[in-house]
């Protein structure tokens, strides 16, 4: 049986976006699954527009994502004399060929083409044929290196998610793989790459189907071993365009930076475009167990804020507390933070949907809270401050306890004829800043008896 070899291979132009992040998901998944090995590729080769920054983040958030990688990264700017070994065996075998066409050349030929209603192709100018006699070369031109693609005949393979695609080689032309400055171009570099790192399985977007026939052509130009391909539908942003870069992606880092778990992006990511059965939540080794490349959707995907949030929200409710804590520290990192943290956690996980919104939580327990005057006016009346105050002497001396905090406010409610709301809320409002809180004998507890008493002190 072959050996299972994915890859991503991100261009560091920019951040990680949620598109890639899915590919690089699906990828890690399909070779963990079958026991294989998943490499990490940095296609650096448009050098103007590559970044050290962009590199650094795209590692960032396949370490946040817990994609980890068997090799890698490994960088195509650094292959350069792989590339020229490779292309100087392809023109010795007559597979590819050098064109001295400048680029007015190029306009001018495609500009007669429109005129006579023919697709734009290059007319394979430069191309040597037998009894051809190719132009005179021009001084001073450095040349580009032409593939030459079969001119006939059909490209066809059977895609792991759209399923048999076949385009004929009348519809593609003589691509250049590499640049006069010596830089190899995509469809090349991708092809030497994934052949030199025996990749057997190659997940991508959809807009690479128009590229694939020639990558298999120049493949069988050099006896390589084809890898299956499986080309992904995109994700559509709400205006229903595809998220991209340039257009309405947003970076997989923004998502940590606002709270957002891996194990939720992971989860929500898995079902854009897959799906076991109806499950909607599941974690990353459940994933790896069921993803056999199988279930893979042909549609485009929609992305869901909302839905995203609810999913983020559900993990973070099924988080155990102490690990849950743990993750929550550097959203709390300005406050000191002690044993009670992961009590706190549990008591106030069910009312929050991100870190941030737990942090919130948290940062009224450990740092200062300032109740809003329209709270204070519509809670703290006239009427109920006599029994604050008994509920206040009382606390100094009781048990610190939830079940003893309950009995004291028990006690006061027999006491002054109140309802529970009409002391608790003021209660929550003076100690935490809202009057929505969980149970008051626990939010209580968990703040501690002094800090209680000061801030009850405030009325």
């Amino acid at each position: 049986m072959t050996k299972i070899r994915t890859r991503i291979a991100p261009s560091p132009t920019g951040f990680l976006h949620l598109g890639t992040a899915r590919t690089a998901l699906y990828s890690w998944a399909y070779a963990r699954h079958f026991g294989g090995q998943f490499v990490l590729r940095i296609e650096d080769t448009d050098v103007a527009r590559s970044s050290q920054d962009s590199v650094d983040q795209i590692l960032q958030s396949m370490h946040w994502l817990g994609l980890h990688y068997d090799e890698g990264p490994i960088y195509q700017m650094q292959r350069l004399d792989r590339y020229q070994a490779v292309i100087d065996q392809m023109l010795a075998a007559g597979t590819a060929y050098r064109c001295y066409c400048s680029p007015q050349d190029l306009e001018a030929m495609k500009a007669a083409q429109e005129e006579r209603g023919e697709k734009r192709l290059y007319d394979r100018t430069w191309r040597p044929a037998p009894g051809k006699v190719l132009p005179p070369i021009p001084e001073g031109v450095r040349p580009v290196i032409r593939f030459a693609n079969p001119v006939d005949g059909v490209v066809s393979w059977d895609d792991l998610v759209k399923g048999p695609i076949s385009i004929s080689n009348t519809e593609i032309d003589d691509l250049i793989i590499l640049r006069a400055d010596g830089v190899p171009t995509y469809n090349f570099a991708v092809v030497v790459d994934d052949w030199d790192m025996a990749i057997s399985h190659v997940f991508r977007g959809d807009e690479h189907i128009n590229n694939t026939p020639w990558q298999i052509n120049i493949y069988r130009a050099l006896g390589a071993v084809l890898p299956q391909f499986g080309h992904l539908p995109v994700i559509l942003g709400d205006d229903g365009q595809k998220l991209s870069k340039r257009r309405g992606a947003v970076a997989v880092s923004s998502y940590d930076q606002a709270g957002y778990l891996p194990e939720a992006m992971n989860n929500y990511l898995a079902r854009l475009g897959w799906s076991h059965g109806d499950d909607e939540i599941f974690s990353l080794e459940e994933m790896v167990h069921w993803f056999d490349g199988t279930h893979l959707s042909k549609s485009p995907a929609q992305w869901d804020a909302a839905k995203l949030l609810w999913v983020n929200a559900q993990h973070l409710k099924a988080m155990p507390d102490d690990a849950l804590a743990r993750r929550l520290q550097p959203f709390v990192k300005d406050l000191q933070t002690d044993a009670r943290l992961p009590e706190i956690c549990a008591l106030f996980k069910d009312r929050c949907d991100t870190l941030v919104a737990l942090a919130t939580w948290v940062q009224a327990v450990y740092g200062e809270v300032q109740p809003q005057s329209q709270d204070l006016e519509q809670h703290l009346q006239p009427a109920v401050r006599p029994a604050l105050d008994v509920l206040e002497a009382r606390l100094r001396e009781a048990e610190w306890t939830p079940a003893a905090i309950a009995a004291v406010f028990k006690q006061v409610l027999t006491e002054t004829g109140l309802k529970m709301p009409q002391l608790a809320m003021p209660v929550r409002v003076l100690v935490m800043g809202t009057a929505q809180t969980p149970s008051v004998e626990r939010v209580l507890h968990l703040c501690g008896r002094e800090k209680v008493l000061v801030r009850l002190g405030r009325r």
